[in-house]
């Protein structure tokens, strides 16, 4: 028996066709494609082509075709049941057993989907008639036109038990209509409409069918809106109004929309915008956050501009944190207060909707916001809060370079906090007339600080230490401001091109605003007590060096995480804080991420 559609829908999904395929072609972005050498037939020019967002790869050299499944079965040689369950096993998905029952269950669903169709003809007839009246009034005074309405193919459920009497035969019984949501079994024994006097909005899946739907109450009446019950069909977690339409749009203009309802989706569709989609009365899953990421890299989140709407946002973008991967975030957008995308577009034109866009915020501002704002923060302990917290979320980020770029961005917002980047007055600004710090003191004071040049002198002569190490150098703290300068930026060229060399790096800092604190650094004589970070050092002595440095720096904050861990201890001598401290002491010794450095007296470069 073939897999059930949802299931392998749901594989290709979960796994980033270029993530798959990436593992043994070195792939190059192309605008919003990939480009590699085909690992089907040999080649010296690029013509295999991958695109995410259309599922599937293709060479134009000898046509190789194919989704993420049909790239595991050609790669790896693998027949297309071994291809899906290897593929479900690094998606952590189980495979379903093909059984009797199972394609007794497959045949059902063909049985439902014919129901909920023919429940969608129903009622867009009954919208078209007399009955209707009022439920046309009602969409007409919405701004929908005609063509609309039956794009959507909006309807009316009328009241009684219409459908049920009209839908009823041999070949769909009522059961199959209870199973479909479209009827319901009283207590005693009789059976009533699911949706009656309601405006009735049908709910496609990603290949456009019907599968259920949703009912606005025309006048006054509680629920307002009413979605059908999860069915064998319908998921209301795993199911976005709007998508099968606003797909080729998505693509088109490479972004998506995420309203809050259906009449948004709607809305901004007529206005043109039919990049557009909305969950059904629940906040974003796992995997809608999946179906938006196929379609862009940063789906555009427009939530109301009330207490609610800030409460989705934050709960959406907690949700993604985990998720995050490289080119795979969100973006938010708050409406003003009072208004609805709907009610927006209306008043003001898909012009407002565009410049609300343009203006989106990102994920980590959105993070930080709900951290900062309406609290004070005035004390050591409140940022030391605030801290705990930042790190608390950023530590959920799976991907290691996401949390890295996290971890970082967030330690410089907290240093401009705190005071410790200076702008303009108070303080001298480094370079203008300030006495250098690099070769100020003596004794422990000028040994921390020429450690503190030799790891600086050594990821600038040699910037793929960077990326190796970006964990634990999200970690460091750099006590001069204008060296802390100098390693943001070597730090966010690295990321922004991973393969930079040390020339480029240079001329990158000097061009960001650093230039005499690079030039004060590679002047100062750490070369003579650091050889490994010379720019000719062979790159394993560089690594070795380096390492001990970083370890030294690593060590000394968690000197201090030790020394408050016993004073928490003291003061509160329980297990829970005697465990802290055994691990923070053991730490001490080793580094994170399963690297282990050498102990301080056992080698000595200084």
């Amino acid at each position: 028996m073939p897999f059930p559609p949802q299931f392998l829908d749901e594989l290709r999904a979960r796994i980033r066709l270029s993530d798959q395929i990436g593992r043994r072609v070195k792939l190059t972005r192309r605008g919003r494609e990939f480009v590699g050498l085909c690992p089907f037939h040999s080649e010296k020019t690029p013509s295999f082509t991958v695109s995410d967002d259309k599922g599937f790869f293709h060479c134009f050299g000898c046509g190789a075709h194919g989704d993420v499944i049909g790239f595991a079965m050609q790669s790896a040689h693998l027949s297309f049941p071994d291809a899906v369950a290897q593929l479900a096993a690094e998606a952590g998905l189980e495979v379903p057993v093909a059984t009797p029952e199972e394609r007794a269950r497959e045949q059902r669903r063909a049985g439902l989907l014919e129901a909920t169709e023919a429940a969608c003809g129903f009622y867009e007839r009954m919208l078209r008639s007399a009955e209707g009246d009022a439920a046309r009034a009602y969409l007409a005074g919405r701004g929908l036109t005609d063509e609309t309405i039956s794009r959507f193919r909006l309807g009316f459920a009328p009241g009684g038990n219409r459908l049920g009497a009209e839908l009823t035969s041999a070949e769909m019984p009522e059961s199959l209509l209870i199973e479909a949501g479209l009827v319901r079994r009283r207590d005693d024994g009789g059976s009533y409409d699911f949706f009656r006097g309601r405006v009735i909005f049908p709910i496609t899946d990603h290949r456009g069918r019907v599968v259920a739907f949703g009912g606005r109450i025309i006048g006054d009446g509680e629920p307002k809106y009413l979605n059908s019950p999860d069915t064998p069909l319908f998921d209301k977690r795993r199911t976005l109004y709007g998508l099968a339409t606003a797909r080729s749009a998505a693509h088109e203009k490479g972004r998506i929309i995420v309203t809050e309802g259906y009449m948004d989706v709607i809305a901004l569709a007529q206005a043109g915008l039919a990049e557009a989609v909305a969950p059904l009365g629940t906040a974003l899953t796992e995997s809608h956050l999946h179906m938006l990421w196929r379609l862009a890299a940063e789906p555009v989140l427009c939530f109301d501009g009330d207490p609610a709407g800030a409460r989705a946002a934050v709960r959406a973008a907690e949700r993604a944190l985990p998720l995050l991967a490289p080119e795979r975030s969100l973006a938010f957008v708050t409406l003003p207060a009072g208004e609805d995308p709907d009610s927006l577009v209306r008043a003001h034109g898909p012009a407002a909707i565009e410049r609300l866009v343009a203006g989106a915020r990102t994920l980590a501002e959105v993070i930080w916001t709900t951290q900062v704002e309406g609290r004070d923060l005035g004390t050591p302990e409140r940022l030391a809060g605030l801290e705990q917290r930042l790190d608390d979320l950023v530590s959920s980020i799976a991907d290691r370079k996401v949390q890295f770029r996290y971890r970082a961005h967030f330690r410089n917002r907290l240093r401009d906090l705190t005071g410790w980047r200076r702008r303009g007055g108070g303080a001298a600004a480094p370079g203008a007339g300030a006495p250098s710090t690099l070769r100020r003191g003596s004794g422990k004071a000028a040994l921390d600080r020429r450690r503190e040049q030799a790891l600086l002198a050594t990821i600038i002569n040699h910037p793929a230490l960077i990326d190796e190490h970006a964990e634990m150098l999200a970690m460091v703290e750099i006590g001069d401001p204008a060296r802390a300068g100098l390693f943001r930026d070597a730090v966010a060229a690295c990321g922004d091109d991973p393969d930079i060399d040390s020339e480029r790096l240079k001329n990158q800092i000097i061009e960001r605003g650093n230039g005499e604190a690079l030039g004060e650094l590679l002047e100062a004589d750490i070369f003579v007590h650091a050889a490994f970070a010379r720019v000719d050092a062979e790159l394993d002595d560089a690594r070795a060096g380096f390492r001990e440095v970083l370890a030294h720096s690593l060590r000394r904050m968690r000197e201090e995480e030790v020394r408050l861990a016993r004073d928490n201890f003291v003061n509160d001598p329980s297990d829970e804080n005697w465990r802290k401290m055994e691990a923070l002491q053991a730490e001490t010794v080793a580094g994170s991420d399963g690297i282990m450095f050498p102990a301080e007296h056992e080698r000595q470069r200084y």
